[in-house]
């Protein structure tokens, strides 16, 4: 309004055109020539042309001074943060489907959502440390995170295996609603904490196969001696049973399988499974597993560098990890089908299912695992019960909703 009044007035009283006040000044600019030309004038004053001639260009020299001063922080280089340098080390082959291929994935994920600020760099099992040695790489800070099954540290606290998959335990749907919503994550920090360390979910295989054999599993007797790589709780299980588990990285399995080291193993599903190509050495492909229903991997950093960045390079990481979480899982669905078709049909690989009796007895030994582990420490119990607690809340909706309409959608299809 004060400038279309000056306008007006100096249209009427004065030679100077409008063309001539608003030339190099729109907006705010022009408001503030108006009103210092206006300075000094009402209404009811002569507007002397020359006096508001001078004011109307001391404004305009005004405003071109502070359109340099604009144009000089313009043109000036944009203030960059620091290049953030991450040394990612994992359990996995490189290359490796799924397990390797996911973790490279999250590596250059954070490299391309920080625009390369992330100078990240990644390390396959073996090209920097032992898989087995990553959690001490990263708590040490010697690298500042791992890609791992984080049911490999057991030994050092079993509430680890917990942030994996635990015998009888969580699926994908179930551990992501314990882990985000069901007080998973703050005892997972916690836990975590204790080793200077910050773990993120960052990758799910799916309920997985119970394993290759050579000689058919017909009941839990059977089990009485075998060698088998099988880690975590579940390799617990199998040894209340009398078999002797074995730990190993999955880069050394097909080895030991193929010399005799190991009479069984289990690894993840058929998709991995294929690729390993363990149906050289077994023929015997059983499910389901009860030791790994839905197995979570996961981001380990190292707590100090954690704590080092910035509210939103923590929310960059925590996106990465979480996309990778899901997509991974739907990776493996997408693949295990049609590689269980190519083992059946190609490789001669028999399918078989463990024996409900077999399955009890899976049973009865998880619960003397679970009793033994809970005396460990308070920490231990308090994983456990909130995970149990869990396990029936959401576990128990699935069966309603899940289940349900999988079985009756089957049954229509023919499935």
């Amino acid at each position: 309004t004060v400038l279309k009044n000056l306008i007006f007035r100096l249209e009427a009283r004065s030679p100077m055109k409008r063309r001539d006040l608003l030339k190099g000044a729109t907006g705010g600019a022009a408001v503030t020539i108006a009103a210092t030309a206006l300075t000094g004038y009402t209404d009811d004053t002569d507007i002397n042309a020359a006096k508001l001639q001078a004011e109307l260009d001391a404004a305009k020299d005004k405003i071109a001074e502070l359109e340099e001063a604009a144009k000089a922080i313009t043109d000036a280089p944009a203030v960059v943060k620091d290049r953030v340098e991450i040394a990612i080390v994992s359990t996995w082959p490189r290359d490796f489907p799924g397990l390797g291929t996911g973790a490279q994935r999250f590596a250059q994920r954070l490299s391309d959502m920080s625009d390369g600020r992330f100078a990240v760099e990644y390390f396959a099992a073996g090209e920097r440390v032992g898989a087995f040695d990553s959690f001490d790489e990263v708590a040490s800070g010697n690298a500042q995170m791992y890609h791992a099954a984080d049911y490999y540290w057991k030994g050092k606290h079993p509430g680890w295996a917990y942030f994996t998959a635990v015998p009888f335990g969580l699926t994908y749907t179930e551990m992501n609603a314990w882990i985000r919503f069901g007080g998973g994550q703050e005892l997972w920090d916690e836990l975590a904490a204790d080793s200077g360390l910050k773990n993120l979910m960052c990758g799910n295989t799916g309920v997985q196969m119970g394993g290759w054999f050579r000689k058919e599993m017909n009941s839990a007797d059977d089990f009485k001696g075998l060698k088998m790589r099988i880690p975590g709780l579940g390799g617990d299980v199998l040894a209340k049973l009398g078999a002797s588990p074995v730990s190993l990285p999955g880069g050394q399995i097909y080895e030991n399988l193929v010399s005799g080291a190991i009479d069984a193993t289990e690894w993840v599903g058929p998709w991995n499974d294929e690729a390993m190509k363990f149906y050289e050495a077994a023929k015997y492909y059983y499910y389901p597993g009860m030791h790994e229903p839905g197995p979570m991997l996961a981001a380990g950093i190292n707590k100090d560098f954690w704590e080092g960045l910035s509210a939103s390079d923590k929310v960059m990481v925590e996106a990465a990890a979480s996309m990778e979480n899901d997509v991974m899982m739907s990776e493996f669905n997408a693949n295990n089908g049609s590689s269980l078709t190519r083992l059946l049909n190609d490789q001669g690989v028999q399918l078989k299912v463990f024996s409900d009796d077999t399955y009890d007895s899976f049973g009865e030994a998880a619960e003397e695992v679970f009793a033994e582990t809970v005396e460990h420490s308070d920490l231990a119990r308090r994983i456990h019960d909130s995970f149990v607690q869990a396990r029936a809340d959401v576990g128990g909706w699935a069966k309603i909703a899940d289940q349900e309409y999988l079985r009756q959608r089957n049954r229509v299809l023919g499935v």
